[in-house]
């Protein structure tokens, strides 16, 4: 493809983030059905590094601080992109539910 072609296309870019990786792999699925079923182009989903957050607690409150817990979080990730989207698709995706404990952000 010449580099003119590649700046013509339109790129719709969506971010898919969740504590559960099955939950955010079944959005997944059900973005990429949505966009195949309006005939779109999909590049992804691309899995982007997981975010761990650490978080250590003294189990007592007054003495013995060598006795403590470790909780975590992770937050897993996921890139999906649509490459020259129609109205219809847009709109498609504007009106589809997703379980709740995923987050979505779109950029285009």
């Amino acid at each position: 493809m010449s580099p003119q072609k590649i700046a013509e296309q339109q790129k719709v870019r969506i971010k898919v983030k969740g504590y559960d990786h099955r939950i955010l792999d079944n959005s997944c699925r059900q973005i990429i059905d949505t966009v195949i079923r309006y005939g779109g182009e999909i590049i992804g989903p691309i899995p982007l590094p997981t975010e761990i957050h650490r978080y250590t607690v003294n189990r007592a409150t007054f003495i013995k601080k060598d006795s403590r817990e470790q909780f975590e979080m992770r937050i897993h990730k996921r890139l999906i992109e649509i490459v020259n989207p129609t109205q219809r698709t847009i709109e498609a995706l504007t009106e589809l539910t997703l379980p709740a404990g995923v987050e979505i952000e779109v950029r285009m």
